[in-house]
């Protein structure tokens, strides 16, 4: 090898001893012109977001992209648009090679990647450190800080993430504050992970900033005791309104940043308008009703929405927090592990659209996750005492909104189902406002007051029965009334000897208890990879996983309670509620009987040739 490599140097030093080369005069001449300067001189790439259209022009035909910067120039892209360029736009812009959108989006790679490593020292500087029961010590981004440091989220602090489990489950006192914080570090741990294993979907800082921040205010728009407030008490005092805390979640976000002068702090860590409407859109969907198009990201990071809400399978990091706080405050076990779905977890694009997919030998993990998602609800969100605690309190605060006020915007007083439209007075309603009732000498509030200290002297609603519909046959709960008028006149008053019963007097619940996406299973809309084929998403039907699975994947329990605590009135009840059950042809359960467990037959009368060991008492009925 070195002896041509000598040829060759001593040829060229003999050609520069004569006649000087092309190269050589076109470097002399250059050397002879001062003016004629590189085209990015006096460019500040740490800057480059400050850049003006005629920057951007100069410094891409120093990449030899001439043509490009006049199509640049022609559609006025400044610096501070360089990081929203996608293949997608370029191609909309008229660059029709994907060569030179290639080429494009690689000269500006660096650009990126300068200002990234100058911000991410800046900001490791001012992280904050958490120390979170459930995740241990998390790192909080300086931006986040600035949210939660508002009184708008502050506010979280005061709303049980449980609602009224704390009456039944003393361990059950945790807050939305905490939830949120939570959602939010596994949110951007995803979203980092997705950046580091493919870098090919180009997940940008800004990007895993955004998600942090929908991780973080997603539950801004929760009123008093979650989700009592928006399924129970809204729909009564103003039927007509279709509300969910989404879209107070959005609402209060945008009053978070217009009220806290936010904007600008958004800015300087640089986040645009565009970024604002992505963050939105986790939260409560595209932004326009009547329309199902995502505005804060290309198609090509569509997957971006899938982690704090995911619409489409319902495997989201909300829902990992949830799981494993609720389950360590309540005292119950947590069997799905979040931190190994992310070892496994995956972008590929399925039917034009990428999403979220998980190793195949992952299937059994994600069955175990939504069975615990059914079990927390079996066992704690849908208790019946916790669920009567929740009508009580819905009935309080329902006699109560006629003269409770709140003020709001210019001092102006509202009633509590009028706040969901003044952000002002929102943010003041929270769980406290059962104490500020029970504490207040208005008698206008004494018959919510009595219902309220019921309530803490434990003198609840009664459970007389409970049922399930027949086999293929689902409960409206617009049925609701119909059936509580049948329940009460199911017996004359010959048969129940004495007056029957009123509707008044009685509470039904229709109890929905599912996987998460009502009858259906929900790994039909998850996808999976194997390891020999890293990029070919496919989908794992449940009898190629066991045979043990369940069969169906929702039930429907109904309730009666009666209001009144007498013998005789709960006597009644029962009566009425066994006959209409048998005209329904269901079988009644006593209120007292846990809906998991079979009595056994007595003890005292076991079959005289059964061995003593099969003499069991109880038996769980699966």
């Amino acid at each position: 090898m070195s002896p041509p490599a000598r040829t060759s140097r001593s040829h060229d030093n003999h050609h520069s001893s004569k006649t000087p080369s092309t190269s050589s005069k076109v470097q002399q001449k250059t050397d002879k012109t001062p003016t004629d300067k590189p085209l990015t001189d006096g460019l500040d790439v740490n800057n480059y977001t400050k850049w003006t259209v005629q920057d951007v022009a100069a410094y891409l035909k120093s990449k030899y992209l001439k043509e490009e910067a006049q199509l640049f120039s022609k559609e006025q892209i400044s610096g501070v648009l360089l990081p929203d360029l996608t293949e997608e736009l370029l191609g909309k812009m008229g660059i029709k090679t994907m060569g030179r959108r290639l080429q494009i989006l690689q000269a500006i790679k660096p650009l990126r990647q300068r200002r990234d490593l100058q911000k991410g020292l800046d900001v490791f500087d001012r992280m904050k450190v958490f120390n979170d029961p459930i995740h241990g010590h998390i790192e909080v981004h300086p931006l986040l800080v600035k949210v939660l440091d508002t009184p708008q989220f502050q506010r979280l602090r005061y709303i049980k993430q449980l609602g009224c489990s704390y009456f039944v489950f003393p361990g059950a006192a945790h807050n939305r504050f905490e939830h949120s914080l939570g959602v939010s570090h596994l949110a951007g741990l995803l979203a980092k992970t997705l950046k580091h294993r493919q870098p090919e979907l180009d997940i940008t800082d800004n990007d895993v900033l955004c998600v942090q921040i929908a991780g973080l205010c997603h539950d801004l728009g929760h009123g008093p005791f979650s989700h009592l407030f928006d399924d129970l008490f809204i729909p009564v005092v103003r039927p007509n309104l279709r509300w969910k805390h989404e879209q107070a979640s959005v609402k209060m976000f945008e009053y978070m940043i217009e009220a806290n002068d936010l904007k600008e702090v958004f800015e300087s860590f640089g986040l645009n308008e565009t970024d604002l409407i992505f963050i939105k859109e986790q939260i409560a969907g595209p932004l326009e009703s009547n329309k199902k198009v995502y505005k804060g990201r290309s198609k090509d990071k569509s997957f971006l929405y899938e982690i704090v809400a995911n619409k489409r399978n319902g495997i989201d990091v909300d829902k990992w927090d949830y799981f494993a706080r609720d389950c360590h405050n309540l005292g119950i076990s947590n069997n799905f592990d979040c931190h190994r779905f992310m070892k496994f977890a995956r972008i590929i694009e399925v039917e034009g659209k990428k999403q979220i997919c998980s190793r195949d030998k992952e299937v059994g993990n994600l069955y175990d996750m939504f069975h615990t998602r059914n079990s927390l609800h079996r066992r704690a969100y849908q208790h019946k005492v916790t669920k009567i605690i929740d009508s009580m309190i819905v009935e309080a605060l329902v006699k109560a909104n006629d003269h409770f006020r709140i003020s709001g915007t210019k001092g102006k007083l509202v009633k509590m189902s009028e706040a969901v439209d003044d952000m002002v007075a929102y943010t003041k309603l929270t769980d406290n406002v059962i104490l500020e009732i029970m504490q207040s000498d208005d008698p206008n509030l004494a018959a919510s007051r009595h219902i309220l200290e019921n309530i803490h002297k434990r003198y609840l609603y009664k459970c007389v029965g409970q049922t399930q519909p027949p086999e293929n046959t689902i409960i409206n709960k617009r049925e609701i009334p119909v059936m509580l008028q049948e329940i009460a006149v199911a017996l004359s008053e010959e048969d129940l000897g004495g007056p029957q019963l009123t509707p008044d007097n009685l509470v039904i619940h229709v109890v929905d208890l599912n996987y998460g996406m009502g009858a259906e299973d929900p790994i039909k809309h998850v996808r999976f990879y194997s390891k020999g084929n890293l990029n070919q998403a496919v989908m794992v039907r449940k009898n190629q996983v066991s045979q043990m699975l369940p069969e169906k994947f929702a039930e429907q329990h109904i309730r009666l309670y009666s209001k009144l605590r007498d013998r005789d009135s709960i006597y009644k009840a029962s009566l009425c509620f066994k006959k209409w059950c048998e005209v329904r042809r269901t079988k009644a359960k006593a209120g007292y009987v846990d809906p998991e467990l079979t009595p056994a037959k007595s003890p005292s009368a076991p079959h005289e040739d059964e061995p003593a060991a099969k003499k069991s008492r109880t038996r769980l009925s699966m």
